[in-house]
């Protein structure tokens, strides 16, 4: 979950979830990674980028506990749909996985869903090489090569660097920049609301 025991109704953590579709290789991660770090920086918020394990990135952001998990959601979406007018032909924000661009990269806001959970920092992961969903810089997204970061690689990676969101709890953000953009989005016509019921092609 991104709550704390609390008050488990109240996210502490907003969640920023690169998910690649089948036909996009970890270059256009990259690539959208930036724009995450450009929108990040103009709001004067630190993220937390990790890789997934898998083929995509994570980046976590520690927020204040004042909303709901409804909230949060809409202010992601609020977000996403930001990167993605900066990056039209990059990224989806399209809900239904049927109707996604296929060589596109899926903000997946509603990672910020309730009940929703995602692989935690430096878990492995269920692959043939044991991959590690493992904590980066910021500099390292243009040359980490996430297939190569495992169970037999990691350790010494940690031992070298140290753990590298060993100050995400340092600050927490005000989620109401990301509130106004969603209120923006509703006044030009856009739905921000509640959570979709399941894609039945299958999970996002």
């Amino acid at each position: 979950w991104n709550s704390r025991r609390a008050d488990v109704e109240k996210p502490d953590e907003w969640r920023i979830d690169l998910d690649p579709m089948p036909q996009a290789g970890f270059d256009k991660v990259r690539a959208v990674a930036g724009v995450v770090a450009e929108v990040l920086d103009e709001l004067g918020i630190v993220g937390f980028p990790k890789t997934t394990g898998g083929g995509g990135l994570h980046v976590y952001v520690r927020i204040r506990p004042e909303h709901d998990h409804a909230a949060v959601r809409r202010g992601a979406l609020a977000f996403a749909r930001e990167v993605e007018r900066r990056a039209p032909s990059l990224v989806t924000t399209t809900w239904w996985r049927r109707d996604r661009d296929p060589a596109a990269v899926f903000v997946d806001y509603n990672q910020n869903a309730r009940d929703h959970t995602i692989a935690a920092a430096y878990s492995v992961r269920g692959t043939p090489t044991a991959t590690v969903s493992c904590p980066i810089e910021w500099s390292e997204i243009e040359s980490v090569e996430p297939a190569e970061l495992t169970i037999a690689t990691v350790p010494e990676r940690f031992a070298r660097l140290g753990d590298l969101h060993e100050r995400i709890d340092d600050v927490a953000y005000d989620l109401a920049p990301l509130l106004e953009w969603a209120d923006r989005d509703e006044a030009d016509g856009l739905d921000t609301g509640a959570e979709p019921p399941p894609d039945p092609a299958g999970p996002s």
